[in-house]
């Protein structure tokens, strides 16, 4: 499970706890409702923080896997990897086919770039 996920559900289940809590507390002053609803909005503003601050983006994942065979001939050019001009997150390449080039061609099999 990833942080972010860990973070949002452990936020709910706080935020539950509390309003439980409070809820059992009798509540007999309008004061302790509006500070209730003021701690479970404090708190679940905290958890939504940090989720938003590991969801920030890092760049994206490129990934080719499982590719086939490719042949180029001439001025060609095979690719059973990644090419990319500029990376700006995680390029990966795993169990690529075969690339083959032949008068001049190019081939790729894995990350180019």
């Amino acid at each position: 499970m990833r942080a972010g996920r860990v973070i949002l559900i452990l936020t709910c289940l706080v935020v539950a706890g509390l309003g439980a809590w409070f809820a059992l507390a009798q509540w007999d002053v309008a004061n302790r409702v509006a500070t209730v609803f003021s701690a479970l909005g404090a708190v679940a503003a905290v958890g939504v923080a940090i989720w938003a601050a590991l969801r920030s983006n890092t760049g994206n994942t490129v990934r080719a896997s499982r590719t086939g065979d490719a042949t180029a001939r001439g001025d060609g050019s095979a690719n059973t990897g990644v090419r990319v001009s500029k990376a700006t997150g995680t390029v990966r390449a795993d169990r690529t086919g075969k690339a083959s080039a032949s008068d001049g061609g190019s081939a790729n099999t894995g990350v180019d770039g």
